[in-house]
């Protein structure tokens, strides 16, 4: 059990204001919805109509529309499959042995994704609880769309989700994690080994999956808009464009490969040796000058017109080149293997640096468009 709960813990987080609030709403939205039905319409079936608000708070309001949609056709769906076998066989069980293999497969035939579980669940509701008569199938439709109505009424007023917070954090978070990981390459430079190596790598490839998690953020954020009442009601600040997504995904293809090389010079199975003590301090100089022009990069991302940090990334791209200069000295007397290695660190190093420089365009204009 202690390994288990070891296991959990670092998957548990606080949760953020988005997912409280998400969770209130739904939970209002189950509370009202019970009130309507089982309270004042005094429905049979009352738990039709919370089961469906409680599903309907999605993430954005246009999928709230469209998951009502989904979810009202598989319950119908549901709900007459079973109401059908049960007058057919006259026996709950048969009936059962009826509707449950054909809801259960136009569930999963029907092209709603998730929302066909709630055709086989709806059957085995209506037949474990006896309310297949016709005004009892009446009564559960009416409980879902009344379910359905508080749900998206709740979800479309009440606080409407926009995701641009969200994607801002993302897309903070890449020149953030790619200085941090500069930083730490350029204080083991000198003696690195190859777990560290390895970790580097690791990182490396933690950039692109947080890049993909960007990706998905965008689309939460374009969708969130859509449909959504209180879109120019509430404070929000955009996010910043694509061209950032493709200034870091160039960054983190670039520390990908210039890890991946440190990893198989550090390697006992590769014939690469790592680079000479000198060379190494100079390009952990490089990769620490690299980290302060991402750090500036983060600041700016905040405010794109601060002058003071254009200046300091203008200045921390000037050190790294002359990093790179230094570097390129020591290709000159190198063994081959050596000097392949090197060279290939010093290619990769050359590409970072070009992708970090502004040249009036895509980089610039990522950091200004927030």
């Amino acid at each position: 059990m202690r390994a288990a709960l070891a296991r959990l813990a670092p998957r548990l987080h606080r949760p953020d204001r988005y997912q409280v609030v998400q969770s209130l709403k739904a939970a209002a939205a189950a509370i009202i919805a019970w009130a309507l039905t089982g309270w004042w319409l005094q429905a049979p079936m009352a738990l039709m109509a919370p089961w469906a608000a409680v599903a309907l708070v999605q993430g954005t309001v246009y999928r709230s529309l469209r998951t009502a949609v989904q979810i009202i056709l598989m319950i119908t769906a549901g709900t007459l499959l079973a109401a059908g076998a049960a007058a057919f066989t006259g026996d709950t069980m048969l009936a059962v042995i009826v509707a449950l293999p054909l809801a259960t497969l136009l569930g999963n035939l029907t092209p709603v994704g998730g929302q066909g579980l709630y055709a086989p669940t709806t059957a085995l509701f209506v037949l474990a609880y006896g309310s297949y008569s016709w005004p009892a199938v009446g009564h559960r439709l009416l409980e879902t769309l009344v379910g359905a109505a508080v749900g998206i009424a709740v979800n479309a007023l009440v606080l409407p989700p926009v995701h641009a917070q969200h994607v801002r954090g993302l897309a903070s978070a890449l020149p953030r994690d790619s200085a941090h990981l500069l930083r730490d390459m350029a204080d083991g430079m000198v003696d690195y080994d190859a777990p560290r190596a390895e970790q580097w790598h690791r990182g490396a490839r933690d950039l692109l999956a947080a890049l993909s998690e960007l990706y998905v953020g965008r689309g939460w954020d374009s969708e969130s808009f859509r449909l959504n009442p209180g879109r120019r009601l509430r404070r929000w600040t955009p996010a910043p464009s694509s061209d950032w997504d493709i200034l870091w995904a160039q960054v983190a293809n670039r520390l990908l490969a210039l890890t991946l090389t440190l990893w198989e010079t550090a390697s006992e199975d590769r014939g690469l040796p790592r680079p000479l003590g000198r060379a190494r301090d100079e390009i952990g100089r490089l990769l620490s000058a690299a980290a302060e022009a991402c750090e500036a990069y983060e600041s700016l991302m905040a405010d794109g017109t601060d002058q003071e940090q254009r200046d300091r990334r203008d200045s921390a791209l000037a050190d790294a080149r002359q990093a790179l200069v230094a570097v390129k000295r020591h290709l000159h007397g190198q063994s081959p293997d050596a000097g392949a290695a090197l060279g290939s660190l010093i290619a990769d190093c050359h590409a970072l640096l070009d992708d970090l420089t502004p040249d009036g365009g895509d980089a610039e204009a990522g950091a200004q468009h927030v």
